[in-house]
């Protein structure tokens, strides 16, 4: 290793000389005590260096060690169910072997190098390989394969693979190169920063479905999409990450907690082991990655923990599978690279933050995708990244949330009023938007119902009107209304109150399936088109809101996902009450 010396200690910034030949990114230990950091500038023989652990007792004189390789994760068997702080130590690993608490400089191989997996090849001596293709796998859980791949480089003829059980460095096949025998083994090394590569980016059509009713059916965001939920202090940002986290149909998890309260991080950590996966009746923790990075540990780690977890996910994506990521909070995140630019001294861009910040928000987010993944077995992955920004007091003009909305193509705004009215999600259906509504309308069409759109624009539209008008209820009553527009308020309190609100913690609510999403609108816009015929026929305006089936419609959103046929029943009750109705008026007529 090539040694420097310390000569300025300013917080997680380390100044040191004599690294003649380190490289920018390059990982550092610092000390005797092997502090880890990372060269984030050069001059000359002067490294700027980045340390991820607290700094405290350190100073001039001190040595600093260069290794020579970047910032690196290592992916492999053992992924899947771990919990790992934002420069991938296992925190499980770590406890067993200092306690509770973590002690500087402590070194723990992210994945268990001891532990043997079961590997069986899908390939078979002799076969051509090239960089991607699966050459085996193993049950890595119960829900989750984990496929070995040819690392990115190699190419050649396979001339030995056994099934067998092996650690993950050990010789699991060999391949005849141009240059040699290579060894292949089921562990990679991949820099955080370099984004993995693939065939080709494809346009994501497919949506995302999260269960959440205001998501799907209104803002959807796409299997390789991108998306952002900013919002106030209170607003519910984290339990909307958490509830997507939950019930996405996303076969993979990766969720980082970057910079975020303790407590939230355990709320995660105690609940994923005891949920249960829908699809599989198995724990969420069997298809989840942990990265736990809290705001009481060293604030330069957060920078790290963000490319940690997108790199985690391609790797995933690059078996063929599709991945979501959660990011709470970017903020946290941009308060790290603040705090470093502004002990580099570099000129502070907007609000102190520095000048760079929406291109490193821009290189984040666009390694999601949907992709066609490396090898010659045809196959697609995607990575679908959601990151909660926290804006001081709510101001949505700050520059994360600025910076974040020129990339993002999904916008969940949180409103503090929804909120404080105990109204979740609290997702404001007039201020969000998706740009992948026109891309997702094929798939709707195919796999919903061919109303879905006018149904969605149907909904949205009252909602925008019942904002007006309300403006006009505050100015001059309500009385002032005609009659439709008096309907029009009742049919979108309940579209709010019996479509829009869900209840995270009820056993049915908590999830929604989309096509149930797409009866219960169905059952509501079939009330208020039915309404207006009955109104138009003479029917008062108490009698047309008053009918009894409106009782059924306020309590729909439990009824369970096996009995969707009650749907029928609703609907044929509200044209037999309407139509009695209007009877009713002929008659007395």
């Amino acid at each position: 290793m090539k040694e420097g010396k310390v000569i300025k200690v300013s917080g997680p910034l380390v100044i040191a000389e004599g690294l003649d030949d380190a490289k920018m990114f390059d990982v550092v230990r610092v000390s005797d005590k092997g502090l880890i950091g990372e060269i984030i500038e050069m001059r000359g023989s002067r490294a700027s260096i980045q340390v991820y652990e607290e700094t405290s007792g350190l100073g001039p004189g001190d040595p600093v060690y260069s290794t020579g390789v970047p910032l690196s994760v290592e992916l492999g068997p053992g992924l899947i169910g771990s919990i790992f702080d934002g420069i991938q130590r296992p925190l499980d690993a770590i406890q067993e072997m200092v306690g509770a608490t973590i002690k500087r400089g402590v070194h723990v191989n992210p994945i268990d190098h001891e532990k043997k997996w079961k590997f069986e090849p899908i390939v078979k001596v002799g076969d051509k390989v090239v960089s991607g293709d699966i050459i085996g796998k193993v049950k890595e859980t119960t829900v989750v394969e984990h496929r070995i791949m040819v690392p990115c480089g190699i190419e050649g003829e396979i001339v030995e693979i056994q099934n067998g059980e092996y650690t993950v460095e050990d010789v699991v096949a060999k391949v005849k190169t141009a240059k040699g025998i290579v060894d292949l083994c089921m562990l990679q090394k991949w820099p955080v920063r370099k984004i993995r590569p693939y065939k080709e980016k494809l346009s994501p059509e497919e949506p995302m479905i999260t269960g959440q009713r205001v998501i799907d059916t209104f803002f959807p965001v796409t299997k390789g999409g991108t998306a952002c939920i900013p919002g106030p202090f209170g607003s519910g940002k984290t339990v909307v990450q958490h509830q997507l986290a939950k019930w996405a149909d996303a076969e993979i998890v990766v969720y980082i907690g970057c910079g975020e309260r303790g407590n939230e991080m355990t709320d995660v950590l105690m609940e994923f082991p005891e949920l249960k996966d829908p699809k599989t009746g198995e724990p969420l923790m069997k298809r989840t990655v942990l990265i736990a990075n809290t705001s009481n540990m060293p604030v330069a780690a957060r920078e790290a923990s963000i490319y940690t977890g997108i790199t985690i996910a391609e790797y995933f994506r690059d078996m063929g599978y599709s991945v979501a990521l959660m990011a709470d909070s970017t903020s946290r995140w941009a308060e790290a690279l603040r705090e470093m630019s502004g002990r580099l001294e570099e000129m502070p861009g907007e609000e102190g933050y520095p000048a760079y910040l929406a291109s490193r928000l821009a290189e984040f987010y666009e390694r999601a995708g949907y992709v066609r993944c490396l090898g010659s077995q045809e196959r697609e992955g995607a990575v679908t990244a959601v990151g909660a920004v926290s804006p001081p007091g709510g101001d949505l003009s700050e520059p994360v949330t600025q910076a974040t909305l020129r990339v993002v193509k999904v916008f969940w705004a949180l409103d503090a009023t929804l909120a404080f009215a105990r109204h979740f999600p609290a997702i404001n259906w007039l201020t969000s938007y998706s740009l992948y509504l026109d891309k997702t309308n094929e798939w709707a069409n195919e796999h919903i119902a061919s109303d879905w759109r006018d149904l969605r624009s149907t909904a949205i539209r009252l909602l925008q009107d019942e904002a007006n008008l309300e403006e006009i209820v505050r100015l001059v009553g309500i009385d002032a209304l005609s009659v439709y527009d008096r309907l029009t308020l009742e049919i979108t309190k309940s579209i709010r109150e019996d479509f829009l609100h869900q209840n995270a913690f009820d056993e049915i609510d908590t999830y929604t399936s989309i096509k149930k999403q797409y009866r219960m609108l169905r059952a509501i816009i079939l009330l208020y088109e039915e309404a207006k015929k009955a109104i138009d026929s003479g029917a008062s305006f108490r009698s047309v809101t008053e009918v009894k089936v409106r009782e059924k419609i306020s309590r729909m959103k439990y009824i369970s996902e096996n009995n969707l046929s009650e749907f029928d029943n609703i609907e044929n009750e509200i044209k037999e009450q309407m139509a009695s109705l209007i009877k009713e008026e002929n008659v007395n007529a």
